[in-house]
């Protein structure tokens, strides 16, 4: 069966996750929305974003995607349930932070970054329960996804000298709870050390390859469209430069 992929962030952010998923499915047509209008997910209340993500799944229906990636962490601890319910028929891959791949792969301190509304969550405080150990250390990054988002380095340096410097000789690991996160990784680096990361990401790939195997999805394409919800070119210009870029 023919389909089509649709992939959303809060920004430009979820292109973090597109680029896992184009490893293994490159012969798809992908359609990304960037609702960098609503930006950041993480600081509004989940009946909005709710509403935003049924809008934006509304988007993707219209252009022939089975297959939606709610390619962030907030939108997916909020709305991934309710956007199940509603559309049955189609597939929702939801991202959530990577706490048991931190947990399976090391006993060293881990640092969590994620945003308020990711830790507010019932879905996060259900993982973290289940996979964490005592030396987790939990840090919420409150405006840290809109100075990525608006590409601020300056202010992102110092953002992260002020808040994380604390964790530096402490943490060994960092759960980007974000998928903004992963852009700043070499800054983040500049202050912890070298660290070693972990997002969701992966997971996100390893679904989506299942869900095409198992139903028998057909790309009849391999474009990349971009659509921004604030109308802004320059987020559609370094969106695609980041594709094609190594951002670490």
């Amino acid at each position: 069966m023919e389909t089509n992929i649709g992939i959303f962030d809060s920004g430009i952010g979820g292109v973090t996750v597109l680029k896992e998923c184009l490893n293994n499915n490159k012969n798809f047509n992908y359609y990304y929305y960037s609702d960098s209008i609503h930006n950041p997910y993480g600081e509004k209340s989940e009946e909005e974003v709710i509403n935003y993500c049924d809008e934006i799944v509304k988007y993707f229906v219209d252009r022939d995607c089975h297959i939606i990636i709610i390619a962030c962490n907030t939108a997916s601890a909020m709305a991934s349930l309710y956007l199940r319910n509603k559309y049955k028929n189609l597939h929702i891959i939801a991202i959530e932070p990577a706490i048991k791949l931190a947990y399976d792969n090391s006993i060293l301190s881990t640092l969590v970054m994620a945003t308020k509304g990711t830790f507010d969550s019932e879905k996060f405080k259900e993982l973290f329960d289940k996979y964490h150990h005592k030396n987790f250390y939990l840090y919420s990054c409150v405006g840290l996804a809109n100075l990525i988002e608006n590409n601020d380095i300056n202010k992102i340096s110092k953002y992260l000298e002020d808040n994380i410097i604390k964790y530096n000789g402490i943490v060994s690991n960092v759960v980007l709870g974000c998928t903004h996160y992963p852009l700043i990784k070499k800054y983040i680096r500049n202050v912890l050390g070298d660290v070693k990361f972990y997002d969701g990401s992966i997971g996100v790939s390893n679904r989506l390859s299942s869900i095409i195997k198992e139903n028998n999805y057909i790309g009849y394409g391999s474009n990349i469209y971009f659509y921004d919800s604030s109308l802004n070119k320059n987020k559609e210009e370094r969106f695609y430069k980041i594709l094609e870029d190594d951002y670490e």
